[in-house]
């Protein structure tokens, strides 16, 4: 208020420009979220992760756009360390959960284990021996650091009595170990007959002068996971980021486990270190991330590449089948398999034994009937040998040393098939209870490594943000830099062109010019000249020839009919061969060797030529590479089928301005799309060749053994039969050990 009184004109301005400030995020939030609901499926979900101090604005915002009714939840989730400027600490962050329609809406539980130390297990602090009797549990056992008697199980008494008032044929009083009991209020939870099978299981017990049920702890050994996530500190926050903003596996992997099923599609648009991606990747689910930084999807790429998933065994298989017979104790099913992902996996459950569970299993009758048997006439032996009235729940768990032999040969007999009934009891509650699915836990088979499946990088890289000015119109920051005196695109790249010249696979290969100058072309920029060995002189043996320079778009890629027409304009211009530069192609461009007579030879440029005002131009990098083209042939097999050989690459020798073809030995990869739609490149089989041992690079790569027969069917340079493509083209993608990469189409009738 003193600050106000003093200078309220700067804090009216500094009060707008923050005004101004979150309006824009809150438009450019609510523009992003339209998207994304338009992308969602009827049962789908969106998780927005924000920090405390925006909660609010945010969430009017979803409100607005998917509507307050399809509100979820909000979830808070602690953060490594709080933030404060001597004032409290803020060590929470909240994820807002919304659904497309929350009738459908897609939702798996989720558990944590409870632990008598922990949440969910606080009540429990009582002890059952496996003798019967029971005790407290001391305070080491409750903090885990004594460990309990074998057999033992910990359990807590519960509440017997239903607030529903007494009406009808309810049981307003019970007769317990020769005590009766009354409800503390309304009725009891169960009928005369569910009262019966609890005491005949050993689930009631009385104390302070009201009766109990008994819960174990291991009836329900979980609880329901809720919107209050106090342990994702320790799953991510507190070890090494990869990026500035990088988010817990943690928390990312509870959202996908909650909203989606194995096979289902995951949409992250702020990639970072790509942990949406991960995750998903490690889960079976299906992503799609995008980012605007060549940092973070360097990152994601390297990471998802890198890493080294379980393999959880699949519902739709053998080995799962065999694997739910076992879990269920049952027969495994006959039905065919097809490892079909979106039929789950096989997980571990937990079971979910309820007092109505109980009440309801006829079977705890005919198990006590058929111990009766043997147990009454024992029961009246001991009687009648000590002169007792005993009834069950007064016999001592111990025979008193005065007993004669014979008592006490009758005691030890009776106890140890009390004890044997109580075990087939208990396995009867077992099996005949509910049990809940652990999503988060599916069976492992640990004789498998998985590494990331197929996946693509699909670019319009590099790209340009744009901005805004003090107006909010949008401004090109190329365009300000260049009426600010910077050189145009063209104009550097002729100048790093000039100086690094264009490199191939072998040094010996790379084009050199002796001189590069514009040229006043639609598509060629400039003309340069180099050097090639010709038979024809005799002196020096070389010959200039003249190549036509090409430069593709700063953002974006070159397409077909742009290379198509440079060729053109170079033939009219008598050039002897055109040389494109650019940072990326599309897939048409890329099944164009030559227009006529002129040779195309495609360099890609490196990323690194955006910061070349950054760089100093030494000549020496890699800024200009051409890889070549697959050499393939096509093998018919049968009539309906065909195999790909790659006999090696294609190489551009300018020094004698012919193709030469290298060894396969030289592709470190390469990839078949077998039905080719002409838009996106599909890897549908895939072999890794290269020198050296590749076999034991894999190895040592993935820390583990590697089936010899299963690298050998991937270690090849011909293809497995596959069936003709119904679009009439295929495509093969080749990859050299520097990670330069080219594609070639071709048409099969």
């Amino acid at each position: 208020a003193d600050h106000i009184t003093r200078e309220p004109e700067q804090v009216k301005a500094f009060r707008d420009t923050w005004k101004d400030g979150i309006h824009s995020y809150l438009t450019y939030l609510r523009d992003r979220l339209i998207a994304a609901r338009d992308l969602l499926t009827e049962s789908g979900s969106i998780f927005v992760q924000i920090g405390d101090e925006n909660v609010h604005r945010v969430r009017a915002v979803m409100d607005e756009v998917f509507g307050d009714e399809n509100f979820v939840n909000q979830i808070s989730f602690v953060k490594t360390t709080g933030q404060s400027d001597n004032l409290l600490a803020s060590v929470s962050d909240y994820i807002l959960w919304y659904s497309k329609n929350n009738f459908p809406l897609k939702y798996n539980q989720l558990y944590l284990s409870k632990l008598t130390s922990g949440q969910g297990g606080t009540a429990y602090r009582k002890l059952l021996l496996p003798d019967r009797t029971t005790r407290s549990l001391e305070k080491d056992e409750v903090a885990g650091i004594k460990e309990l008697p074998s057999g033992s199980k910990v359990y807590r008494i519960d509440n017997l009595s239903s607030q529903r008032p007494a009406q009808g044929a309810d049981i307003r009083s019970f007769n317990f170990q020769g005590k009766y009991f009354s409800p503390s209020s309304g009725t009891f939870k169960t009928d005369l007959t569910g009262l019966e099978r609890l005491v005949d299981a050993g689930r009631l017990e009385a104390s302070n002068k009201n009766l109990y049920y008994v819960r174990m702890i291991d009836d329900f050994p979980a609880y329901p996971i809720t919107n209050n996530w106090n342990d994702t500190v320790v799953a991510g926050f507190a070890s090494d980021k990869r990026y500035v903003v990088e988010t817990s596996t943690k928390i990312i992997e509870r959202c996908i486990l909650m909203a989606t099923d194995p096979g289902d599609l995951v949409l992250d648009p702020t990639c970072g270190s790509g942990t949406t991606a991960y995750v998903a990747e490690q889960w079976g689910r299906r992503w799609i991330t995008i980012d605007t930084s060549r940092v973070a999807l360097a990152l994601a790429r390297s990471r998802i590449m890198g890493a080294r998933y379980p393999y959880y065994l699949l519902a739709d298989s053998k080995e799962g089948q065999i694997k739910e017979a076992e879990v269920t104790r049952t027969e495994p099913s006959s039905r065919s398999t097809y490892n079909n992902i979106q039929h789950g996996f096989v997980y571990e459950r937990v079971p979910h034994i309820t007092l109505k569970s109980i009440a309801n299993n006829a079977e705890i009758d005919v198990i006590w009937d058929k111990w009766q048997e043997k147990l009454e006439p024992l029961q009246e032996k001991l009687n009648a040998d000590l002169k007792k009235s005993w009834e069950e729940w007064e016999i001592p768990r111990e025979a008193d040393d005065a007993w004669p032999d014979a008592a006490k040969k009758l005691h030890a007999e009776w106890w140890k098939a009390r004890i044997a009934r109580q075990k087939e009891i208990d396995a009867s509650i077992a099996a005949k209870a509910d049990f809940e699915f652990l999503y988060d836990k599916p069976y492992v088979d640990s004789k498998k490594v998985r590494v990331a499946g197929p996946f693509t990088v699909e670019s319009l890289s590099p790209h340009r943000m744009l901005a805004v000015d003090e107006d909010d119109n949008i401004i090109d920051p190329l365009d300000r830099a260049v009426k600010d005196g910077a050189k145009d695109f063209a104009a550097m790249i002729l100048d790093e062109l000039r100086m690094a010249g264009v490199q191939q696979m072998y040094k010996e290969d790379k084009i050199s010019f002796s001189s590069l100058k514009p040229w006043p072309g639609r598509y060629i920029c400039a003309e340069g000249v180099y050097q090639e060995k010709g038979q024809e002189q005799s002196e020096g043996g070389e010959v200039d020839r003249r190549a036509a320079i090409f430069i593709g778009p700063e953002f974006g890629s070159v397409q077909r009919q742009d290379l198509v027409a440079a060729a053109r304009e170079a033939a009219d211009s008598d050039f002897d061969v055109l040389i494109s530069c650019a940072f990326n192609y599309d897939a048409a461009s890329a099944d164009l060797p030559a227009l006529g007579r002129v040779r195309i030879l495609k360099a890609r440029m490196n990323a690194d030529l955006h910061m070349s005002t950054d760089l100093k131009n030494t000549g020496k990098g890699n800024l200009f590479v051409i890889f070549g083209e697959p050499d393939i042939e096509v093998i018919p097999v049968g009539e309906k089928q065909i195999q790909v050989k790659v006999r090696g690459v294609d190489i551009f020798d300018p020094s004698t301005g012919q193709v030469r073809s290298n060894e396969p030995d030289e592709i470190a990869c390469w990839f078949i799309d077998t039905d080719y739609n002409e838009e996106s490149f599909f890897v549908r089989q895939a072999y890794f060749l290269g020198a050296n041992d590749p076999y034991k690079a894999l190895k040592t790569s993935l820390k583990a053994e590697i089936g010899r027969e299963a690298w050998e069917s991937l270690h090849s340079d011909i293809s497995r039969p596959f069936d003709k493509p119904t679009s009439g083209r295929i495509a093969v993608k080749v990859i050299n050990h520097l990670g330069d990469e080219v594609m070639k189409v071709y048409r099969v009738l």
